[in-house]
């Protein structure tokens, strides 16, 4: 859907008029872009991006366990109902990650300065390794030199159990965001996510050890990128802009991850 427009009526001539000059002044706006950048106008190499405003998870007002809860993203785990039939809690844990580095879509080279938080559970049932995914939260990156946002979200997938081919998996989505641009534009769909293979690049060493932290270094830097999906008219100029679809191997994310780990078993 490319327009939510409330209510039975359909919108005033004045209202549609306005939404389309500012549609037209966007369009217009990444046209000037994209023609720059296919004339080699940008001979700085890719477009630079700066993380945006603050809005993550774990930031609620609290006192005593729960600020500590909260400050460690553990307020985002799955609860006891959640787990599998037949988890014992006192052997499975709650892992809330925080990771902060570099991400690069097509020709958007974007810092994470803020960080993305993804909190889940694990343990075993029967033997048999199990995950229930609690949350993921990340801030909006800024891409500099147009009106544009990039939000990373959850794109539905997650196996975080390593092994010796990787540190885990995750499928990732990322909304577009800005003045003319339709609710649900996106790069990678929840039935087509972005599917990410994170490689160790730093092993992991302890960082505390009550609460127990560690921290770790990740990697992909092999996963193709789709085209903009969701975008209506603006989908091949914002493709030009942000050089989609590319290929594997010149997309890559690196993550500096720290998580805090928690037994359900440790639970008042």
């Amino acid at each position: 859907m490319d327009i939510d427009i409330a209510g039975p009526s359909r919108p005033s001539a004045i209202h549609l008029e306005a939404f389309m000059l500012r549609a037209r002044r966007l369009v217009m706006a990444l046209s000037a872009l994209a023609l720059a950048a296919g004339t080699g106008a940008a001979t700085a190499g890719p477009v630079q991006a700066n993380a945006g405003a603050s809005a993550g998870a774990g930031t609620g007002a609290g006192t005593g366990a729960d600020a500590d809860a909260r400050q460690l993203g553990f307020a985002d785990c799955p609860t006891l109902s959640e787990l599998p039939e037949g988890a014992d809690p006192a052997k499975w844990r709650c892992e809330a990650m925080t990771a902060t580095g570099h991400l690069t879509l097509g020709r958007v080279e974007v810092p994470i300065d803020r960080p993305l938080a993804i909190t889940f559970a694990e343990g075993r049932v029967d033997g048999e390794f199990r995950q229930v995914f609690g949350a993921m939260a990340a801030t909006p990156l800024r891409v500099r030199g147009t009106p544009l946002s990039i939000t990373p979200r959850y794109g539905g997938y997650s196996d975080f159990e390593s092994n010796d081919e990787r540190r885990g998996e995750l499928d990732l989505t990322f909304r577009i965001s800005g003045p003319g641009v339709p609710r649900g534009c996106s790069i990678g769909t929840d039935a087509a996510p972005v599917h990410l293979v994170l490689k160790e690049t730093d092993p992991s060493r302890v960082v505390s050890p009550d609460p127990l932290i560690v921290a770790f270094g990740v990697a992909d830097n092999r996963f193709a990128a789709p085209g903009t999906s969701g975008c209506g008219r603006l989908g091949p100029v914002l493709d030009k802009v942000l050089r989609l679809p590319t290929p594997a191997g010149v997309n890559g994310i690196d993550l500096d991850a720290r998580v805090a780990l928690r037994s359900y078993g440790a639970v008042g």
